[in-house]
């Protein structure tokens, strides 16, 4: 007996029933495909931000204890020029590694004449800032131009000229070729100053820090800081983000064997902006996935209950010319099934066509803890819909089964009897 062409012929005659549970199915499943999306455009955007825009790189080498002891004793834990060579010898031959960039953090005073505030900064050289930058902007993004306020750049030639947020700009009233001066505490603790001009300004994405972070060339730190040649860590870009953590495996055992105690560091270890976004967002889709399955099931259970009411004189006549108990709980299956995944490919076209609406929209939000408007975003999560696909069919298909089974272990007499 073709169960599928029952199944389908069951749906059709009851194609009021069927529709309307087809298109619960379709919106549930359009909403979790957009929603998982917007997700992974907002992840995406995010790792991004973090390797590129925040110059953090894929991983990050330094000292032992520079991240505690450090800080009241950093002259001790600093890379000096001579760890700085021999780690570069070592690394050359790695092919997935594109840049080894020597970093310096201080911190200190700005002023520009009249008043004064703290600041927070990178030093940084020049090239190496150019290219950690570079696949930071998708083509959408720079075409739409809302992220260009987040690329920095120093020129080589100017070591004195310096990059600020924007906050921080705004707050001294300095435009773009100003001068200020740069107070810090040497490594030895003396007071040392330095004229400086303001290169240009960019957002740091962070209202809490937009206003009191700078980048500088890595030589005006080392000169401030009275620090030649010497960093406390060395950032690294590779060629994918994929090798970061196996990457990482092997650069811990081939930097202890050759006698170096380092720390190696991945971006996600040093953005907890991107782990506390990434931590809410995972919750809210489990939320919603389980709103919606919800929907799902009782929808599917609720069309198959009253289907299998309806229909319970041709269960009688079925099981009457042969067909077993199993034969009807697997024919209502697969008429849940074939209504499940058809409401799932609906909901999968009306994604497309939402999404293509969003994506052209130009629509632009500014998130929680942000200083500028960001495009809204819609991208393909193959994996979660693929999930999300295969869980709804086996939900909806479960969904049946105790109906099904029900309407199975009726006598045939009285079903072929029921008014």
């Amino acid at each position: 007996m073709n169960t599928l062409k029952l199944a389908l012929r069951g749906l059709v005659r009851n194609r009021r029933r069927s529709l309307v549970t087809l298109i619960a199915i379709a919106l549930g499943f359009a909403a979790i495909a957009l929603f998982a999306g917007y997700t992974h455009n907002v992840y995406d955007g995010l790792s991004r931000q973090s390797i590129h825009s925040e110059l953090l790189g894929h991983l990050t080498l330094s000292k032992r204890g520079m991240n505690r002891e450090g800080k009241l004793d950093p002259e001790r834990y600093l890379l000096t020029p001579g760890d700085i060579a021999r780690i570069r010898a070592l690394l050359k031959d790695e092919p997935r590694i594109k840049l080894i960039a020597p970093r310096l953090a201080f911190n200190g005073l700005v002023s520009n004449g009249r008043a004064s505030t703290i600041f927070i900064a990178e030093g940084i050289e020049p090239q190496a800032m150019q290219r950690l930058q570079e696949g930071y902007l998708t083509v959408e993004e720079a075409q739409s131009g809302a992220y260009s306020s987040f690329l920095k750049q120093l020129d080589p030639a100017r070591p004195e000229v310096v990059e600020l947020s924007a906050g921080l700009a705004e707050l001294l009233h300095l435009a773009v070729g100003g001068q200020a001066a740069m107070l810090v505490n040497t490594l030895g603790g003396q007071a040392n100053a330095q004229d400086v001009a303001v290169g240009g300004t960019f957002n740091t994405g962070s209202a809490g820090s937009n206003d009191k972070f700078a980048f500088v060339p890595l030589a005006l730190a080392q000169s401030l800081l009275d620090a030649d040649g010497k960093a406390d860590r060395l950032t690294l870009l590779l060629d994918d983000v994929r090798a970061t953590e196996p990457l990482r495996a092997h650069l811990t055992s081939k930097l202890a064997a050759a006698g170096f105690d380092l720390e190696i560091e991945t971006w996600q270890e040093l953005s907890t902006f991107y782990h506390q976004v990434h931590n809410m967002f995972d919750m809210i889709f489990g939320f919603i996935f389980s709103i919606v399955l919800t929907v799902v099931v009782m929808s599917v259970a609720n069309s198959m209950s009253m289907t299998v009411v309806e229909r319970t004189r041709e269960i009688g006549t079925l099981r009457a010319i042969g067909l077993k108990r199993s034969g009807v709980v697997w024919l209502f299956a697969t008429e849940s099934l074939v209504l499940t995944l058809a409401g799932c490919l609906v909901g999968l076209l009306v994604t497309l066509g939402v999404r293509y609406g969003i994506n052209v929209a130009g629509i632009s939000y500014t998130p929680p803890n942000s200083a500028t408007p960001i495009p809204l975003l819609v991208d393909m999560d193959a994996a979660r819909i693929l999930f999300t696909l295969v869980l709804m069919g086996v939900v909806g298909t479960l969904a049946a089964l105790l109906p099904a089974r029900r309407a199975a272990r009726q006598p045939i007499i009285d079903a072929l009897g029921h008014v």
